[in-house]
């Protein structure tokens, strides 16, 4: 095991009153691993992803639980240590790349900067040259002359490469990718797909990937996680979850999705029913309940144990595999 969340839970302080973003949240993460966060918007995925590299905005709080790097507490680590931890052992890409950089740096002065932060020694001509192995070990063409482009010369899926040349600059053993596909196009995704598996080979790397795409997911990491109102509703392989979701959630995102190639009168689309809850008012007992459609009495009274079945945790009070045809 590389990196363990455990009972993480983040707050915002808000004009609404303290928001809950984060209530409980664990997992861990094996090397070489590739971990998908799954959930609609608003589930806490990205304040997550966000909080294991202590990047919680001033109004928020990590209040409770523990992150662990390599048995290393990382709430513990002073500036300096946070500093080497940061790029080094675990580095971030985020969505909407072309926001990451600045527009009046060049790409190679962007990536000598980022290389100089984690070597200073580094000459003029060692940082050139790693920064040309760097944009060719994520596909980018011509890299020595385009070293000299700004960001408004290439389009977002060159941007996302690039942002990932970035995180590799320190070499990290953990890469942490927050919704990198986001806007792109479905070709592009798969491209951005393809290259995090091709570099998840060569360098060993430990990937979370978050998205709001379960298909995108499905086909690419190892186990899944799925978010809902800052809670794991489900965790296991996979293809076991995919296959018999634990988790009426689970099931609803799964039946959403429309097969490639098929049209809506053989496959009609599932909608769940009603919206996320407020986070700033959290009512007692599962968070799903106002839009489950296996609800019971006692699913308002308290919030579910994890339950355990097959390799797969999940919080349902309600034993065995859910369905779409179940659950209408």
């Amino acid at each position: 095991m590389i990196l363990s969340v455990d009972n993480l839970h983040v707050n915002f302080t808000t004009g609404s009153g303290i928001l809950e973003a984060v209530r409980g949240v664990g997992f861990s993460l094996d090397k070489g691993e590739i971990l998908g966060i799954v959930g609609e918007s608003g589930s806490g995925k990205s304040v997550t992803a966000h909080a294991l590299m202590r990047l919680v905005p001033p109004n928020g709080a990590i209040i409770a639980g523990a992150i662990a790097y390599r048995g290393r507490d990382i709430a513990a680590l002073g500036p300096e240590e946070l500093r080497a931890f940061r790029g080094r052992e675990v580095a971030m890409i985020f969505q909407e790349p072309g926001r990451s950089f600045d527009p009046i740096y060049s790409i190679g002065r962007s990536l000598a900067e980022t290389l100089r932060a984690h070597e200073p020694g580094l000459s003029d001509d060692e940082v050139r040259a790693r920064s040309i192995r760097l944009l060719e070990e994520v596909h980018v063409s011509n890299p020595e002359s385009r070293l000299d482009n700004f960001p408004h010369q290439f389009s977002g899926g060159l941007l996302q490469r690039i942002m990932i040349a970035h995180a590799l600059a320190g070499d990290p053993a953990v890469l942490i990718a927050d919704e990198p596909t986001t806007a792109l196009d479905v070709t592009i995704q798969a491209g951005v797909i393809d290259l995090l598996r091709e570099l998840r080979l060569r360098r060993g790397l430990a990937i979370i990937f978050i998205t709001h795409n379960l298909a995108l997911i499905s086909g690419f990491a190892d186990r899944l996680v799925v978010m809902y109102a800052g809670m794991v509703m489900e965790e296991g392989p996979v293809d076991t979850v995919i296959r018999a979701p634990r988790h009426p959630y689970t099931a609803g995102l799964l039946g959403s999705l429309v097969p490639f190639g098929t049209h809506h009168s053989e496959h009609p689309l599932h909608i769940l029913a009603g919206t996320p809850p407020d986070p700033t008012r959290h009512e007692a007992g599962c968070p799903f309940a106002p839009r489950c459609p296996l609800v019971t009495d006692a699913c308002h009274t308290e919030v579910p144990e994890i339950r355990e079945d097959a390799g797969v945790r999940y919080r349902c009070i309600i034993p065995g595999a859910k369905t779409v045809a179940t659950n209408d």
